[in-house]
């Protein structure tokens, strides 16, 4: 029995120390996780500021170039004409619609409003005369009359 209680000391020795060691260890992960999660916090800010920091000074280029557009007289001659201003001495015209309404720019750009069923296209037309010239009609066509009904002839 002696040496039960002998056996007993020691683990009841190493188990407090081991508890000791192991609670150590613990507090060191915890203040050790939390300083590695601030750090990799403030890495993550650091990127985001820094993107940020790039498109500024991409938006600042893009600002700087167009303000020395504006230097330029043609430049400035080009977006006044957009915007409706015309040279002294020019008829402006303005395209409306059936409401008499005037169209903005982008209505004019469609072309899928434009109507297709107007007649046949232009080249349809050289084409036919090029097929007739190449062949042409062997028949007679008739003499219109002399007399056109309707004019101040009657």
């Amino acid at each position: 029995m002696a040496r039960v209680r002998a056996e007993e000391r020691r683990r009841s020795r190493l188990t407090g120390r081991a508890a000791i060691l192991v609670l150590v260890l613990a507090v060191l992960a915890v203040s050790y996780a939390s300083s590695l999660r601030a750090y990799l916090e403030q890495r993550n800010q650091i990127e985001a500021l820094e993107e940020q920091i790039a498109e500024r000074e991409a938006s600042i280029s893009d600002l700087e170039r167009e303000k020395d557009r504006w230097e330029d007289p043609a430049f400035v001659m080009q977006e006044a004409r957009k915007r409706g201003y015309v040279m002294p001495g020019e008829t402006p015209y303005v395209v409306v619609d059936a409401n008499g309404d005037p169209l903005t720019e982008s209505e004019l750009d469609d072309r899928s409003a434009a109507d297709d069923a107007e007649g046949p296209a232009w080249y349809d037309g050289v084409w036919s005369s090029v097929k007739v010239a190449g062949h042409p009609p062997t028949k007679i066509q008739p003499q219109p009359p002399k007399r056109i009904v309707g004019s101040e002839d009657e």
